[in-house]
Parts: C-alpha cells; sequence; structure tokens
C-alpha cells in the first residue's frame, strides 16, 4: 500500500436496495468499488421502511472491502462525500441511537395527514417550500410520527436524511444538507434557512432539525469509532453530501453487456446524480432510470410548479425541477421475475444477462407493442399525478399478445411518464433539448432509444454508469479543494459514451399513443379509488398501526 499520498475520493452511495461504496481517482477513474444489499420492509398497505443501522453496517462492510479489494491504504483518501436517498425521515436521541426505522420515498401512511391541511396551508406551504405537501416528502413523516408515536416523538432529538445520518456516523455531527432540504416544507426557498412561520403553521419544533450545510461544506472528520468500524483513517474530511437520483444495484450484472443491461434498483433523491451526469448548467436535463424513474432540469432559479419537485442543486445557486415516477427499473425486475424464467434459464447456460435477453424479446415487436399499453403505477405514482391510489394496468391485451408485447409496452410505459413530466414541467415555461441519462436502464440502448423516440429529445449517456457515487466523490473533491469549482470537476470526470437520436417514424406512432395513455389514467382513476378503499377496508386499521 502507497501511504506517501492523499489522492483518492471515497463516495458512498445509500441507495434503496443497496448501498455503493467506490473509490475514484481525480480524473473519475474507479479504483474499487463494494455493492451491499439490503432489504425494504412493508409492514402495512403503504408502508415501506428500512433500517438505518442496517445501512451502517453494510457500509462498514464495503468500505473494508472497497479497499482491501483495491489494495488501498486509507491514507490516500482525501475527501469522502455521500450521496442517499430522499425523503428519509431518520429519528435519533441526543446519543444519536435510531429510535425507530425511517419511511423511505414510497411510504405513503401520512397520506391522512395531508388530505387534511386546507387550501390555505397549501397554498402558504407551496409558497414557502415551492413544493407539494404529499405523504412522500418528510415533513408528512415527521407528523406522522408527533401523532402516532408521540413519546418516540418527544425523545427524537433530530430527525436526519439518509446523508445526514451516514455523516453523523461518520462524524458524530448532526448535517441536512441543502440539497435534500426540500423535503422539509418548512425550508424556504427564498431565504435558504427554515421558516419559523411554516414551522409554527406545521406544529413542528424546528429544534429537532439539524443546522443547514453546502452539499460539498466539509461537516466534519472520520472520528476515531467511526475508524475502527470502517477501517477509514481518523480524522479524514467528510461534506455533506446530497441526494441520489436514480442509481442502485444492478439487477442481474453490473454491466450492460450487448444491447441490454442492468437495471438499476434504487432510488430517488436528488442532486448527486446529475453531478455525476455531467448536469449542473441551466436547461440541462438529466434521465434516470433507476429502481424508479424520472427527471431533473438544471435551473439557475427556483420555479416551482404544485405538481412536480423543487430542489436546491449540489451545485450553490442552481436548482433543479423534477419528476420523479414509479416507473422504473423496479417494474422491469417485477416483470422479469414474473415472466422472464426463459432468459433466467438461457443468461444461466449460455451467459450474459437476463436483461439482455429481455432487450431481444421487446425489440422483436414493433413501437406501439400492436396496442398494448401499460401505466406503471406499480407502487402509486408520484408526479405528476400524485396518486397513492394509482395502479398498474396492461391495457389492449389480446389472443396475440405474447410476453414480448408486454415487455416491449412495460419499457414504452415508462417513456411516457417520463415525457409526462417534461410536459408538466413546460407548463411554467421549462424546455429541455438534450437528456442525460444515467442508472441501469442507460444500458439498455433499446430503453434508452424508446425514451428519446418518445420524449422527442436527444439522449447522452455518460460513460461511466456510476453517475450518483460519482457524484458524491465530487462533492468531496470540490470540498477538499482537489477541483477548483464543479465546472472543473465535471469537465474532468464526465465522458459521453454513446447518443440517441429520436427516429421520426417511431416518435409519430407514439405521439399517437400519448393520449390514449393519458386518457386511459383519467378513466380509471376513480375506480382505482374504490379498489384501494376495498382493500384498506379488508386489511383494517389495526394493521397499520405503529409498533414501537
Amino acid at each position: 500500500m502507497d501511504n506517501a499520498r492523499t489522492d483518492l475520493l471515497l463516495a458512498i452511495d445509500v441507495g434503496t436496495s443497496a448501498c455503493k461504496i467506490a473509490v475514484f481517482t481525480p480524473e473519475g477513474r474507479v479504483l474499487s468499488s463494494s455493492t451491499r444489499d439490503y432489504e425494504v420492509l412493508y409492514p402495512a398497505p403503504g408502508w415501506a421502511e428500512q433500517a438505518p443501522d442496517l445501512w451502517w453496517k453494510e457500509i462498514c462492510t464495503g468500505v473494508r472491502d472497497c479497499l482491501e479489494r483495491g489494495n488501498l491504504s486509507p491514507g490516500r483518501i482525501a475527501g469522502i462525500g455521500i450521496d442517499g436517498q430522499s425523503w428519509s425521515c431518520i429519528p435519533v436521541d441526543r446519543e444519536g441511537n435510531v429510535l425507530h426505522n425511517t419511511p423511505i420515498w414510497m411510504d405513503t401512511r401520512a397520506q391522512e395527514i395531508c388530505g387534511e391541511l386546507t387550501q390555505e396551508d397549501r397554498e402558504a406551504l407551496f409558497a414557502v417550500s415551492g413544493n407539494p405537501f404529499k405523504p412522500s416528502y418528510t415533513t408528512p413523516k415527521i407528523l406522522w410520527f408527533q401523532r402516532n408515536a408521540p413519546a418516540l416523538y418527544q425523545k427524537t432529538h433530530c430527525f436526519l436524511q439518509s446523508n445526514g445520518y451516514v455523516a453523523y456516523r461518520l462524524t458524530g455531527q448532526l448535517t441536512q444538507d441543502f440539497c435534500q432540504s426540500y423535503g422539509l416544507h418548512v425550508f424556504d426557498i427564498r431565504t435558504g434557512v427554515y421558516s419559523e412561520e411554516a414551522a409554527a403553521r406545521l406544529g413542528i419544533d424546528l429544534g429537532r432539525l439539524p443546522p443547514l450545510f453546502p452539499c460539498h461544506a466539509v461537516v466534519g472528520t472520520v472520528t476515531e469509532a467511526a475508524a475502527r468500524q470502517t477501517g477509514l483513517l481518523s480524522g479524514t474530511p467528510v461534506v455533506a453530501g446530497g441526494g441520489e437520483v436514480g442509481k442502485g444495484k444492478a439487477v442481474g450484472a453490473e454491466k450492460g453487456g450487448g444491447g441490454g443491461g442492468g437495471v438499476q434498483g434504487r432510488e430517488k433523491g436528488r442532486g448527486a446524480g446529475g453531478g455525476g451526469a455531467g448536469v449542473y448548467q441551466p436547461r440541462q436535463t438529466q434521465e434516470q432510470g433507476g429502481q424508479a424513474g424520472g427527471m431533473s432540469i438544471c435551473l439557475n432559479k427556483p420555479i416551482p410548479h404544485p405538481s412536480l419537485i423543487l430542489s436546491p442543486h449540489v451545485v450553490p445557486g442552481e436548482w433543479l425541477l423534477q419528476g420523479g415516477t414509479v416507473g422504473g427499473g423496479a417494474s422491469l425486475r417485477w416483470l422479469a421475475r414474473e415472466l422472464g424464467e426463459p432468459e433466467r434459464l438461457l443468461a444461466e447456460k449460455e451467459g450474459g444477462t437476463v436483461f439482455a435477453l429481455l432487450d431481444r424479446l421487446a425489440e422483436s415487436i414493433s413501437p406501439g407493442a400492436d396496442g398494448v399499453l401499460f401505466l406503471p403505477y406499480l407502487s402509486g405514482e408520484r408526479s405528476p399525478i400524485w396518486d397513492p391510489h394509482a395502479s398498474g394496468v396492461f391495457f389492449g391485451l389480446s389472443f396475440q399478445t405474447t410476453r414480448a408485447h408486454l415487455f416491449r409496452a412495460l419499457l414504452e410505459g415508462a417513456a411516457f411518464s417520463l415525457l409526462h413530466n417534461l410536459r408538466t414541467a413546460e407548463e411554467v415555461q421549462v424546455q429541455t433539448e438534450t437528456l442525460y441519462a444515467m442508472g441501469g436502464a442507460a444500458n439498455s440502448r433499446l430503453w434508452t432509444q424508446i425514451k428519446a423516440d418518445v420524449t422527442g429529445k436527444k439522449i447522452c449517456v455518460p460513460a461511466s454508469d456510476t453517475a450518483t457515487v460519482l457524484g458524491a466523490a465530487i462533492l468531496a473533491g470540490v470540498g477538499v479543494g482537489i477541483y477548483p469549482g464543479f465546472t472543473e470537476a465535471v469537465r474532468a470526470t464526465v465522458q459521453i459514451k454513446r447518443k440517441h437520436i429520436p427516429n421520426p417514424e417511431n416518435r409519430a406512432v407514439y405521439q399517437a399513443l400519448y393520449p390514449l395513455y393519458l386518457e386511459l389514467y383519467e378513466r380509471l382513476k376513480p375506480t382505482m379509488e374504490k379498489a384501494a378503499a376495498l382493500q384498506n377496508a379488508r386489511v383494517g386499521r389495526e394493521n397499520r398501526k405503529v409498533v414501537i
């Protein structure tokens, strides 16, 4: 091991299905990486939880594994960056003990609380935060703990985000980065500080929120205790970090082989992935395809839309107008699990990945899937419809429908959800031209081309499929001075490996189908609500009570 230099950057990515740790050179080259899985818990309808202590355990193992695999001295690590899934709500006491599993981004248990707000409250909170008051966000989850677990709420010293929790375990410092602050409707987009007026309106104690920091700010150094657990060197600088977007552990393989590729299984936070994909200037747009899907449009001023998501970028002074959907890799993983057994067996026999074979299967069907449409609402839907009762639908089935049609329709349905968000952004005069794709779905040439054809946008795919974790490394590099600024960091690390240009003939097919996609949901929406009510009645309210 070489202890003479301090020239490397360690990045930690806290995703939904796994954490990924990677060590980068200043040129963005990965020297070593490690991925550690963990699970999502679904204790009741609408609930989705994870155990932050398990994140930390796997991160410690992953960091040690990463250093050992690369034969890297911890003394060479110049700085540590962290990104993580957004909309966590981690209650910790004064000693930093986690008091309860965190509801994650797909958790909608606070739906009733959100429904109780008056129109006046909604408008006032939107004016402060630039975001709709929806159950996926952090704020309603805090209110849920306050109402349903008052003793726990009183014991809570601080509510942390995912990257803030990891930063605390590394440094002992409580932090809230600016990028993830958008999950808190008491964060004022006009002033960059917490709003006492908004907090009073909601009955939230600002003393239970951590202090705010720029994403690239050094918030502390690795403690002796954390060094013993991770194998890192005590005193190593740690930056606040930010939200991740659309990255995760590859399903089937880490590489995209051939025309297919590993679909990543995480979500959604915001910001760090944009930097890693090279999206840091106004109107540049990131398209993410991880466990969930969506887009992030870079702006030089906040432009809110009541049906979209607005957050500060990890780059100071920039903003992201975003759409976050559930129509991503998780949908494909589900269908592959249920109907992809022939491809699994063939992949085991001949090598390659399941998803490359599924790409080939879907590619055998013409654009439009012979009239089969898919609504990718397998866990409700976020923007722009914000409907926890929305459900997945295959429409247009016939005796001629094959597995190949279903896979093709699924890829197209996810692309329609992307277009829905892009069109919604146009309502506030936010236009896009080129999309920069990231996440495991970008490894699929077919899926990326479908998205280009559906949206009518050119799509560029960066050379690295570790965009989110690279974004965390860039934050660390700027924070400790390896890069003079974000422009220099992106130029040094991000390259484009391929481009997808919309096919005019395919585009015409999708333009005709898109209105049907929208109409299908609108017509089925009342039926979806009735079905959800029946399901909730069967389950019974007693199953939705928290156990503390």
